[in-house]
């Protein structure tokens, strides 16, 4: 059975640092795009994140750029988010997800395997 799960998620204050993992099970993670995707209470899940199976391809969402930096492990078949400089708009449930194939997916219907999510809280 394929799986990813989230983890690492949590409450940190404005300006802090998280790192979040994406682990998988039952596939290989090498022949995968991996994408990070969040939901803000109220809001549309967005993709912020995604790495290419080989790590050699990021993107970012104009709202993370600069501050998250997405990078993957095959060997230990996670792929991880590194979130610095965070921000109370940055509250919300992470999601990691797969798409089979080596580039990052043009569509976010695309990615067809999802995790449970880990909440992120920015607060003072």
């Amino acid at each position: 059975q394929l799986q990813l799960v989230e983890s690492g998620g949590g409450l940190v204050q404005p300006g802090g640092s998280l790192r979040l993992s994406c682990a998988a099970s039952g596939f290989t993670l090498a022949y995968y795009a991996i994408g990070w995707f969040r939901q803000a209470p109220g809001k549309e899940r967005e993709e912020i994140s995604c790495i290419s199976s080989s790590g050699g391809s990021t993107n970012y969402a104009d709202s993370v750029k600069g501050r998250f930096t997405i990078s993957r492990d095959n060997a230990k078949n996670t792929v991880y988010l590194q979130m610095n400089s965070l921000k109370p708009e940055d509250t919300g449930v992470y999601y990691c997800t797969s798409e089979a194939g080596p580039s990052c997916p043009i569509y976010s219907y695309e990615y067809d395997n999802w995790g449970q999510g880990t909440q992120v809280t920015v607060s003072s």
